[in-house]
């Protein structure tokens, strides 16, 4: 960690209101798209989510920086199968609103690991209906639809891929049992989803992976998400360039072989200096109570204090 930098462990709790404000503002912006309500993760109280409290997701998706940096490697391996890059590509908004599609995406996934189950099971059955719209032909002419059991197998298990790697490498080291643990916590939702053969292990995703070599290729369009999730306003203008880092951060954690194949060459990845820079943020972000973020309020629901989360490890 460079030396100008503090333990991020070591920060005071609670931040100045105007901080905590402007974060907090910042979260729920994040997670609101256009004409949308605010989701209130608070009710119906007492109502359990599809993952338990005591999880590693609940701990992982707490965190905006893994979320982020998570999010973009997922994409970056999604795109690499042609079926899928061409369903998201051709029946999405990324292209032409792509704040309004990182705010469903985020969304979604917030309500799939904290918002109560009879809501989560609702906002799912809701998504499956849209992508039952959703087919096609690739350039090449290869059939595909979204709702295709192989293809959500992929985008199911690349998501939990890139969360869980990215709070690894960004936040703090996880566990052989932690990863297990986050991808068997996963299932109740991946079923929902239609995923049905998504793993439950990381020798499941590996072994995936490696049945996939075959399948995934180079395009321009991973270049072109890219591009969209560095100069996107998803952050504040002046934190723009801490966005062009966290988009390099996520390059680096997607598999070398898969970043050799995709043509995603040194210059589009991130330093040693830079990855550090980012340990230090991902680990700050994990000590942040947003008090009104989804896992905050989930805890509410739940009866739990509102630092439930964010205790070290062993205490």
């Amino acid at each position: 960690m460079p030396r100008s930098l503090p333990d991020p462990t070591a920060m005071p709790r609670p931040l100045p209101s105007f901080v905590q404000r402007a974060l907090d503002r910042l979260a729920q912006d994040l997670l609101r798209p256009p004409g949308a309500f605010p989701m209130d993760f608070t009710q119906p109280a007492g109502e359990p989510a599809l993952a338990p409290h005591d999880s590693v997701s609940w701990q992982i998706f707490k965190n905006p920086v893994a979320m982020f940096v998570g999010g973009v490697a997922a994409v970056i391996l999604e795109l690499a199968e042609p079926r899928v890059r061409t369903g998201v590509w051709e029946h999405s908004t990324f292209r032409t609103r792509p704040m309004q599609r990182l705010q469903r995406t985020g969304l979604a996934a917030m309500v799939t690991v904290y918002g109560a189950r009879s809501v989560a099971e609702q906002m799912i059955a809701g998504v499956v209906r849209r992508h039952g719209e959703v087919a096609g032909r690739t350039p090449a002419g290869e059939p595909y639809a979204a709702n295709d059991r192989a293809l959500l197998t992929w985008v199911q298990a690349t998501a939990a891929f890139g969360f869980v790697q990215a709070y690894h490498a960004y936040v703090r080291p996880l566990r052989q049992d932690e990863f297990d643990r986050l991808y068997l916590e996963g299932a109740p939702a991946a079923r929902l989803y239609g995923a049905l053969d998504a793993p439950t292990s990381q020798d499941e995703v590996r072994a995936l992976f490696d049945r996939m070599r075959g399948r995934l290729e180079a395009s321009a369009i991973v270049f072109e998400f890219l591009d969209i999730m560095s100069q996107a306003p998803i952050l504040p203008a002046p934190w723009r360039p801490v966005q062009r880092l966290l988009v390099r951060a996520a390059v680096e954690i997607t598999p070398l072989w898969v970043r050799e194949r995709l043509g995603l060459t040194r210059r589009y990845g991130a330093g040693a200096v830079e990855q550090r820079l980012v340990r230090w943020a991902g680990r700050l972000a994990d000590r942040i109570v947003l008090r009104e973020s989804p896992a905050v309020q989930a805890c509410r629901r739940l009866g739990l204090p509102t630092e439930y989360l964010y205790r070290r490890p062993g205490r």
